[in-house]
């Protein structure tokens, strides 16, 4: 707190937001005086915002009140890591993330945050480190207040909306260059390690990488990051999303996961042999996502409409198989082409929908797995694939859910409280979504059953 209160003076900051993801990844918190912040030290949420869903609702009675204290007590949120200023405020002010705690002080098994530290701690006790860079993609469209109208490209630079492919396009990218110019202006504001931007496939679809890292530090720059483009859009009178699949006809929008893992004496690349071949303990890793990941996809892919990227033929960025292999960017797991310091393997399949805390969780977990159950991998793919979805994953969210409730050494190591949690609330918003009648079944259906 001394150091905090150090770094609160300097930037001369008056408000704070106290904050914390939930399960969906949404920002819960609290605003306050930097006076009333320091003297407290925390600051206190109910603990039923973790089953909190993105509707504002929560899970049936029988799991709501198994997994929390049926008086719905209050947990103690303590401020964790550095803090973030806020470009976009009024007047000065800073955005700090806090840790969920019990009247124990035990880290809530419910929070996100909680979720990636104990995969973390796993890594630690065998001395390893996970490096992480998540690639982050988005779209900007134009101001839509009607749920029921389809999104719209913005207007450029030019006037004009884009239309067609323009993917890696310069002149693209050029033409969002006031928001752009925004969000890298704001990112070094806040110390967000953010490297390449890139216009992707869409139209007036956008990718920012993250340089690699730890977990933990880059998980909460995502997040904070995302707050960070919603506002720029706003400020530039227009809109970003980063749903998996917001826009028919169009790429859905990824968050693809480049992983690595070091020595954490040496900082030595583990996945790479002294001779610069790929290791044992590389070939095991992606062993372990390709064996566990079809029980972890509701952390990869959490919401109805991340599905919808996952379609065979419709979407070519979307793989719909946990197929490996070297540069080949129609495989679930890419390993790219790199010296051997730099050996890693990319995940392509999680959406940019994701909480950033469970998608890495989730990733770390199933290499983790792989690498302690010494899980060999799949021969490596050839070729194009994508015509055929690999029938040992669920492609839909109902069996995403089942799969997960149903591994025993998923719950082992989450724990059952999180899991029960977390399948709860996505089935919570399933439900909600299941009692909206689309467009498409007025269209096809009103006059012809």
């Amino acid at each position: 707190m001394e150091e905090l209160k150090k770094w609160l003076t300097e930037h001369k900051i008056t408000e704070i937001e106290c904050i914390t993801p939930d399960q969906t990844g949404i920002a819960r918190g609290k605003i306050m005086p930097t006076d009333k912040f320091l003297a407290e030290g925390g600051i206190r949420l109910p603990e039923s915002i973790l089953l909190q869903t993105a509707t504002g609702d929560y899970p049936d009675d029988d799991v709501f009140y198994r997994l929390l204290d049926p008086r719905d007590i209050d947990m103690l949120l303590r401020p964790d890591g550095v803090p973030f200023t806020i470009p976009w405020a009024a007047e000065p002010s800073a955005q700090i993330i806090h840790d969920c705690h019990d009247s124990m002080g035990n880290l809530m098994e419910l929070s996100p945050r909680a979720v990636l530290k104990k995969i973390l701690n796993l890594y630690e006790e065998k001395g390893w480190q996970p490096i992480v860079a998540p690639e982050v993609e988005f779209y900007l469209t134009k101001r839509c207040t009607d749920p029921d109208i389809p999104l719209e490209p913005p207007y450029g630079r030019s006037g004009r909306q884009e239309s067609g492919r323009q993917s890696f396009s310069i002149d693209a990218a050029n033409e969002f260059d006031p928001i752009v110019e925004d969000i890298y202006d704001w990112a070094e504001d806040m110390g967000l390690d953010i490297d390449t931007l890139i216009h992707e496939e869409g139209a007036a679809q956008l990718e920012f990488n993250f340089r690699h890292g730890d977990a933990l530090k880059l998980a909460d720059q995502v997040f904070i990051f995302k707050r960070l483009v919603r506002e720029a859009a706003l400020k530039h009178k227009m809109n970003a999303t980063f749903m998996a699949k917001p826009v028919s006809g169009e790429p859905g929008s990824s968050m693809h996961v480049h992983q690595s893992l070091v020595d954490a004496k040496s900082g030595h690349n583990l996945f790479s042999n002294k001779d610069g071949t790929a290791s044992t303990l590389f070939h095991h890793y992606i062993g372990g996502l390709q064996a566990y990941i079809p029980s972890v996809m509701p952390m990869l892919a959490p919401n109805v409409n991340s599905y919808r990227r996952y379609l065979p033929g419709a979407d070519g960025n979307s793989p719909v198989n946990i197929e490996w292999a070297e540069e080949n960017r129609t495989v679930g797991l890419r390993v790219p082409d790199a010296p051997p310091a730099a050996r890693r393997v990319e995940n392509r399949l999680p959406g940019s929908d994701v909480n950033p805390y469970l998608a890495l969780a989730a990733n770390l977990l199933c290499g983790y797995l792989g690498m302690l159950n010494e899980v060999k991998p799949r021969t490596p793919a050839t070729g194009r694939m994508g015509n055929e979805a690999d029938d040992t994953m669920p492609w839909n969210l109902e069996a995403a859910l089942e799969n997960m409730s149903n591994c025993e050494e998923i719950r082992e190591i989450l724990g059952n409280d999180f899991v029960d949690g977390y399948v709860a609330t996505r089935w919570a918003e399933y439900e909600g979504f299941k009692k909206v009648i689309s467009s498409w079944e007025r269209q096809y259906l009103l006059s012809t059953v």
